[in-house]
């Protein structure tokens, strides 16, 4: 009778070790299931699985006694075993980071975020903001780059959408049921719940601290729905990008604020912040208020140290997207907390995000002070590092535009994440590790594309397009059933959809400078081509417009319309409540993805480098991550890569209109003996082998480790070591050049006609600057196809006083004299971060 007993507590041990493991894998987000390995969930439930593919979803909706039976089979228990050796065998693997020579050096990075796209299991995310911060997340774990991000439960997330049968929106907010997501509590060593304080005027604020595991990385979230909160303090964290600019404060004081400490009491203590986009500023602050408590020093001590560890990554291509409060609300939530904690004057503080010499009551911008606070910023293209450059201009009034420090890299975006199923087990299968997508083995796609024939990649495409086409269907069919119409209607959702027709994709946020309704500019030219009798194409469409942007949901009201009309019947679709699931079927089969924003108002865009691993072609606007990744052979561009206003619309309509007309669509149906397209074949090849790894994250995390997070992880450790002693000079240097810097001058400077340009000779009078800090340059602006250029001069030793010093140069050209001048810069031995040394310019005319 013991022996039973023994033999069933034995297995009801083994049962309950599986479970665990179940319930592990099902809560990491760093696994793809696919059909190599979701044959566990496919048999514990299959009509939940297929309808989410969350595992959570599963686990909850199965009884423990059903998965206790499938975890006492053989067959299972083996299946589940090898997932298990699997996923821990990659966990284990060397990474790309392991392999850095200061990999130790760099330490960990936190990364805080308003949202993050990791999972249709986890909606805690609105769009391309949380797009990138999810794919980042994931990249790091596949590079084991030790990433900790922050960012917050939301009771509600984004909206969802519905559309009534007129065409209207209407917002809908189902709640996020932790129960049924895949996120854990965050415990203290004795077990109990993580909880930390914020103090508001007249309150404490309780936070409780969640869990994300993404593979090697991990997501800390805030979450502010703690019963001993008022009803208000609850709802904090109740809707993204809800609320008004004093809900949206108390949002970002959390992220910020709480969030540093978040990471404290969970045992976090990382070398760099990395700020995605500014609604986490306030996150500077709290962590040069825990370095002065830590290091004994004062608030700009401890400012001066952090900034050098603290990356801003600015997102936004226009003004208006900053998020801005008046100097009265900051004061009323941050009085005490600035003048009691960090023993700083309010309008110190509130200065620094404003524009210098502006009045003390004007907005207090949180890009503006995220600038202020960081040692380095960067923006997501090329192109939007321009634009950038403009919008922060008014922080460096006398800093020439192109001069502004702003630097820049290109978003990318998680391959396995967005890459179908067929496509990657198809790689798998026929080259093993080396794959498009593979860390540890880079790839060269073109070599690997050039030992694949056309007729499977065609193959593929046409795979990929019908898989498309039947979720499209069924999500229409859904739609209808929702809007309660007939049985008839519902059959026929989609019907008109056709598996081998050139199938274009637009989905994206409603809004005017998207010009999501540029294909409406001619409605019956657009029939025309969709209802071609040898050519047809089909349109599908997706998006959300903001539930007070009345403008972006009457667009959507004029896409429904138009979609009724009875030859548009089956050629064009909407496909409700744009989410990541959709998004993904959209990306894997549609052939063209379209993007018709007004340029330059894209600041990168990552919706089209989706389409590239699945085959699928980019026709843009010259805007973002296209204008420069854009060549004939890749796709087709849409613009002139300038700047116009709303007017220019019309002429960008009938171009789109032409490129549809005279290139996209003939070339999809030149058909060869063998019924494929060759020229649309080759042009798939040049595409894919040409830009899928150079738009990955895998790129883009590569990039942010080598030029930013280990050259600013070291230069934070230089300055809070040793006392500090590094970050007490630079503040009493910043302290010297605001005593000094008035008194700098620079006398007329001598140009002399030389045989190759100018031999330059000025006096610079010092005024007591300490002359090893500056760098005496001449200066010349852009000239027609030539770029700005600078020389820098050399003192000359000899007689002189020590406070006027001679500079001496040459220069290998010869404008007209009017087109130097000369100027004084702090040099980088003076070892300012770029955005306090830029301001520090002293023009001689």
């Amino acid at each position: 009778m013991s022996h039973s007993s023994g033999g069933e507590r034995a297995s009801n041990d083994g049962c309950n070790d599986r479970y665990d493991a179940l319930r592990r894998l099902a809560f990491d987000l760093g696994i793809r299931w696919s059909g190599a390995n979701e044959d566990i969930w496919m048999r514990l439930n299959p009509d939940v699985w297929q309808m989410t593919h969350n595992p959570c979803l599963v686990l909850n909706a199965v009884s423990r006694e059903k998965i206790d039976e499938h975890l006492a089979d053989d067959t299972f228990a083996v299946q589940l075993q090898r997932i298990i050796d699997q996923h821990q065998k990659h966990l284990a693997a060397p990474t790309w980071f392991t392999t850095l020579p200061d990999a130790s050096a760099i330490g960990q990075i936190a990364y805080f975020s308003m949202e993050y796209m990791l999972s249709e299991s986890l909606p805690l995310y609105s769009g391309g903001l949380g797009n990138v911060a999810g794919d980042q997340l994931k990249a790091a774990s596949d590079l084991g780059v030790p990433v900790i991000a922050v960012g917050m439960l939301w009771q509600h997330g984004y909206f969802r959408q519905e559309i009534d049968s007129a065409g209207r929106q209407h917002a809908l907010f189902p709640v996020n049921d932790t129960a049924q997501m895949p996120i854990e509590p965050l415990l203290r060593p004795d077990g109990s719940l993580l909880r930390l304080a914020i103090d508001l005027p007249g309150l404490t604020v309780w936070l409780r601290g969640w869990q994300v595991r993404i593979g090697r990385s991990r997501l800390l979230l805030l979450d502010s729905n703690d019963p001993i909160n008022p009803v208000p303090v609850r709802l904090i964290t109740e809707q993204l990008y809800g609320g008004d600019a004093e809900m949206r404060l108390r949002q970002e004081i959390v992220l910020g604020i709480g969030g540093w400490r978040l990471l404290e009491a969970a045992g976090h203590h990382p070398r760099i912040c990395h700020l995605n986009d500014g609604h986490a500023a306030f996150v500077a602050l709290e962590r040069a208020r825990n370095y002065m408590c830590v290091h004994s020093v004062d608030f700009q001590v401890a400012l001066t140290a952090t900034r050098a560890g603290n990356l801003f990554t600015t997102h936004t291509p226009v003004s208006e997207g900053f998020d801005c409060f008046e100097p009265a609300l900051i004061g009323k939530y941050l009085r005490r907390y600035i003048e009691q904690e960090l023993e700083q004057p309010l309008q110190n503080i509130i200065s620094m995000g404003q524009a210098p010499g502006g009045a003390p009551d004007s907005a207090f911008n949180t890009a503006w002070f995220a600038l202020r606070c960081s040692g380095a910023v960067n923006a997501v293209s090329q192109l939007h590092a321009q634009t950038s450059r403009r919008l922060f201009q008014p922080l460096f009034p006398r800093v020439p535009t192109d001069e502004v420090p702003i630097g820049h890299i290109v978003n990318g975006i998680h391959i396995p994440t967005w890459m179908s199923t067929d496509v990657q087990e198809r790689w798998q299968s026929t080259r093993g590790e080396q794959h498009p997508w593979s860390v540890s083995i880079p790839a060269d796609i073109g070599r690997l594309l050039g030992e694949v024939d056309d007729g499977l990649l065609w193959q593929l495409r046409q795979q990929a397009r019908a898989v498309l086409v039947a979720f499209v269907r069924q999500q229409l069919a859904r739609s209808e059933a929702v809007r309660g119409e007939s049985l008839s209607v519902i059959e026929c959702a989609g019907a008109g959809l056709h598996p081998e027709v050139l199938t274009l994709g637009f989905a994206r946020r409603f809004a005017p400078y998207k010009r999501p309704n540029l294909l409406l500019a001619d409605p019956d030219r657009l029939l025309r081509l969709l209802n071609h009798p040898a050519r047809p194409v089909q349109l599908l469409i997706a998006g959300k417009a903001h539930p007070a942007n009345q403008v972006g949901q009457e667009m959507i009201r004029q896409w429904h319309q138009f979609i009724r009309r009875p030859e548009a019947r089956g050629r064009v679709a909407f496909i409700e409540d744009y989410d990541m699931r959709i998004a993904r079927h959209l990306v894997q089969g549609v052939d063209v993805w379209i993007n018709t924003p007004r340029r330059p108002w894209e600041a990168c865009g990552t919706s089209g480098m989706k389409v590239l691993a699945n085959g699928g072609l980019n026709l843009s606007q010259l805007d973002g991550w296209w204008a420069q990744a854009y060549a004939a052979d890749l796709g087709w561009a849409l613009g002139d890569a300038q700047e116009h206003s709303a007017e220019h619309d019309t002429a960008d309509a009938e171009q789109l209109y032409l490129l549809l007309e005279k290139q996209v669509i003939p070339a999809f149906y030149d058909r060869g003996g063998d019924g494929r397209p060759a020229g649309w074949i080759k042009r798939m090849r040049a595409s894919m082998g040409t830009l899928v790894a150079q738009y990955s994250a895998d790129r883009t995390v590569r990039e942010y480790v080598e030029h930013y997070y280990a050259p600013m992880a070291r230069a934070y450790v230089a300055r809070s070591g040793h006392d500090s002693a590094l970050a007490r000079n630079l503040v009493a240097r910043y302290a010297d050049l605001v005593k000094h810097w008035p008194g700098l001058s620079i006398d007329d400077p001598v140009f002399a006609q030389g045989e190759a340009g100018y031999d330059i000779r000025v006096m610079v009078k010092l005024g007591g600057v300490d002359a090893s800090l500056i760098q005496v340059q001449v200066y010349r602006s852009a000239q027609s196809s030539e770029p700005w250029k600078t020389w820098n001069l050399t003192p000359v030793a000899g007689p002189g006083s020590a406070s006027a010093v001679c500079y001496t140069g040459a220069i290998a050209e010869a404008y007209p004299v009017d087109f130097y001048t000369v100027r004084i810069v702090l040099k980088c031995e003076a070892e300012m971060d770029a955005c306090v040394a830029a301001p520090w310019i002293l023009w001689q005319k």
